[in-house]
């Protein structure tokens, strides 16, 4: 089956099902436990997915066979520089090709609207997330917030 990527309104019902799959997985990895249909929603309550929109921003969607199955955004956050975030794959499809189109992709995006580093926070149990960002020339770098449920810093010069 083959990918496409294409830039997507945050809030479609594609992407917001996606960005609500990806906010279930991570808040559930966090707990050790499935997270709750409230939680899911209170987390998705005013959590900035309005920047994801040109200026300020971009999402993408990614497809395999036609199906949503993958997902990031980019918020511009200083002259030239980005946060790379809500970066999720659908288990089932994981090991496929789509991070890293994924990734290329929102970094073309990013050209686009200026970007010259992209940058980012992880945790520590999102293991297959930090092995993609390293395969995909993301280092790891001194913390640049002090943010709850970060961990790990990256960033990538474009």
């Amino acid at each position: 089956m083959t990918w496409t990527m294409t830039p997507e309104r945050f809030d479609s019902p594609d992407a917001a099902l996606l960005r609500r799959d990806y906010y279930d997985e991570v808040a559930s990895r966090y707990w050790g436990r499935p997270a709750t249909a409230e939680e899911i929603d209170e987390g998705l309550t005013d959590d900035g997915a309005e920047k994801l929109v040109p200026p300020t921003g971009e999402f993408v969607v990614g497809r395999i066979g036609g199906d949503a199955a993958a997902c990031a955004g980019l918020i511009v956050t200083d002259l030239g520089i980005a946060d790379l975030t809500r970066v999720y794959v659908r288990p089932e499809v994981r090991g496929t090709g789509g991070g890293g189109l994924l990734l290329a992709t929102i970094e073309s995006r990013a050209r686009a609207l200026g970007v010259r580093q992209i940058r980012l926070d992880t945790r520590n149990d999102l293991v297959e997330a930090r092995g993609l960002y390293a395969k995909h020339g993301y280092r790891e770098v001194p913390a640049f917030h002090r943010r709850q449920y970060a961990e790990h810093w990256f960033a990538k010069e474009l």
